[in-house]
């Protein structure tokens, strides 16, 4: 690899033989491209030949051996600076000559690069950090590879679009076809806010900052039925650091149950706590509800559902502040989506199909235009 071991001189007017600029090179040896997580290799086209190209991104300078210039007879010029390039032994080469816009081709398309010479036969050239940032390579360090950024552009924008389906396109790239993925985006437009929506403003208590206390009984309460034979079940607390129950909002109260499970916590992409109940004991030993649901990727914490009353005691859990029973019930326990799903399809049921569709605590609104979309939207409201 190449660094920098020295600060830029200054245009020698007088005797060029002298160096004014210092640089560094390590030798590399096509042995260690396998194994070596910093090496970093690429094929390139130069005037119809295939050139192996070293990825530095410490680099002070792009450089192409000697060897290969004189084959192609590539076009030279000599340099402003003298660079005295040396290697980790300390010896050292005075370099004065660059290829300037040295064309290199990789599918059709071409990157330039200004590439001094330099005796090596490890490689036929060396790209620096200037040459990546200049066009735009994102270097994936892990899988040793470098993407490149190409600019297409059309002369007939007014004309028909070429149309091919997903299943021709599929076949194309079975058989080896380039892909590219391209979209349109709108650097202007923000992320819009609920504020920012008309309707929504009219029901500001459905958008509370803070989630209110306990909710009012509903038609559906969550209850948890167990195998008969059941004796309640307790396990020892979690090892954990100390956390304000600030997760509670008073939906828990302290508890005398029989019953208790472990509380851990779990850190969120926010940087904030999760509060998580180890109910698997509990689930096991719990009848499950035949509500029809589909698979469920990822679990809620919407404290929307009154557990009932004879049912409060088995959601006991124990922590090193206390014991405590939730009065709502939490996701973690078995029954708790179909128990939800039931809920809402209760509330929209008139509604379902018509202009609304829910899955637990998602819902679509769809509406012919955007006049009738607000009403809508304050139906559901």
């Amino acid at each position: 690899m190449l660094e920098n071991a020295g600060q830029r001189g200054i245009t020698d007017t007088v005797v060029r033989s002298e160096a004014r600029i210092a640089a560094r090179a390590y030798a590399i040896r096509f042995r260690e491209e396998a194994t070596s997580p910093d090496v970093i290799t690429g094929t390139f086209t130069l005037f119809d030949t295939d050139v192996i190209a070293l990825i530095d991104p410490g680099s002070t300078h792009s450089y192409a051996c000697v060897n290969l210039v004189s084959i192609k007879t590539l076009p030279v010029e000599s340099t402003k600076f003298v660079i005295r390039v040396s290697n980790c032994l300390g010896k050292c080469v005075l370099v004065d000559k660059v290829c300037k816009n040295c064309p290199l081709m990789y599918r059709d398309n071409y990157f330039l690069a200004n590439l001094m010479l330099l005796p090596f036969d490890e490689f036929d050239i060396i790209l620096r950090m200037v040459w990546l940032t200049l066009h735009h390579a994102i270097v994936n360090y892990k899988q040793k590879s470098i993407d490149l950024r190409i600019r297409i552009e059309s002369s007939d924008l007014n004309g028909p679009p070429t149309i091919v389906s997903s299943m021709k396109a599929l076949k194309y790239v079975k058989k080896g076809c380039e892909a590219y993925f391209a979209y349109v985006i709108d650097t202007k437009v923000t992320e819009k806010k609920v504020e920012s929506v008309p309707v929504v403003c009219e029901f500001p208590d459905v958008f509370p900052k803070e989630l209110p206390g306990l909710h009012l009984i509903r038609e559906v309460e969550f209850g948890t039925d167990l195998v008969p034979g059941t004796t309640p079940i307790s396990i020892a607390l979690y090892r954990m650091a100390p956390i304000e129950l600030k997760e509670l909002k008073g939906f828990a109260r302290p508890s005398f149950s029989p019953w208790g499970a472990p509380v851990l916590f779990v850190k969120k992409k926010d940087g904030t706590m999760r509060m998580c109940i180890d109910y698997r004991q509990l689930n096991k030993v719990t009848i499950k509800n035949k509500y029809p649901l589909p698979r469920i990727d990822d679990l809620f914490g919407y404290y929307q559902l009154r557990v009932k009353e004879s049912d409060v005691p088995k959601t006991a859990f124990r922590m090193r502040y206390g014991h405590y029973e939730f009065l709502v019930m939490l996701f973690e326990l078995t029954n708790a989506p179909a128990v939800f799903m039931d809920l809402m399809n209760r509330i929209f049921r008139q509604y379902l199909d018509r202009f609304v569709v829910v899955f637990i605590d998602d819902i679509l609104i769809y509406s012919c235009d955007e006049t009738q979309h607000a009403e809508h939207l304050r139906i559901v409201l």
